[in-house]
């Protein structure tokens, strides 16, 4: 496989009233379209955020958007976008939201992108985030069944990130509850032309 050079990344900040949003921005990529691609796409989900969370009317409300890279190699970019806002009661809320593109192209890609088609890749990480579940003794609102077909996720470090939102299937004081899976351990199901085939790769 040819080297590839990261995209190069900025941050961008916008400032509205009671709210500062800080995401990235891609500069340089390996195509004007997948740049144009990748970065129309960032804009559009920090949008739903903002919307998401609702009103910011409470005197005492406040919003912050940031955002984390996980990976940007091998012709492939993956992020998380997260905003936390306070609009009144116990305490804020913080939502998470991750992207993952093809550099090249900025196709984006779902959960069931990465493997291969019919291949039962909802059964397999079900079956591995359960047994780390049980591992680490997290306590669940009800006995951990399965993920869905378009869970959350990002690429990291050669791993699939499993993850799932505030209160989704734990309490508010667990956060966020993060499942990393190995590349290796789903290697026989992993669609070689989508973004973890690179990461198998020993190079």
């Amino acid at each position: 496989m040819a080297f590839q050079p990261p995209s190069v990344i900025q941050t961008a900040r916008t400032a509205l009233p009671k709210a500062e949003l800080l995401f990235p921005q891609v500069l340089h990529g390996p195509s004007t379209e997948g740049v144009s691609k990748i970065n129309e796409a960032i804009r559009s989900e920090v949008e739903r955020l903002v919307h998401e969370q609702g009103s910011l009317a409470d005197p005492r409300a406040e919003m912050q958007g940031y955002y984390e890279l996980k990976t940007n190699e091998k012709n492939v970019l993956s992020l998380s976008l997260y905003n936390y806002a306070y609009t009144g009661g116990a305490h804020g809320m913080t939502l998470q939201k991750s992207l993952t593109f093809k550099q090249s192209t900025g196709e984006p890609y779902e959960l069931k992108d990465l493997f291969k088609p019919n291949s039962p890749y909802v059964d397999t990480i079900s079956a591995i985030v359960g047994k780390q579940i049980r591992e680490r003794g997290i306590p669940t609102f009800e006995p951990f069944q399965s993920i869905s077909p378009d869970q959350s996720f990002y690429i990291a470090d050669r791993s699939l990130i499993i993850y799932f939102q505030l209160y989704e299937i734990a309490p508010y004081v667990y956060g966020f509850l993060y499942f990393p899976i190995s590349v290796y351990e789903l290697q026989d199901i992993i669609d070689e032309d989508g973004p973890l085939g690179p990461m198998l790769m020993n190079d």
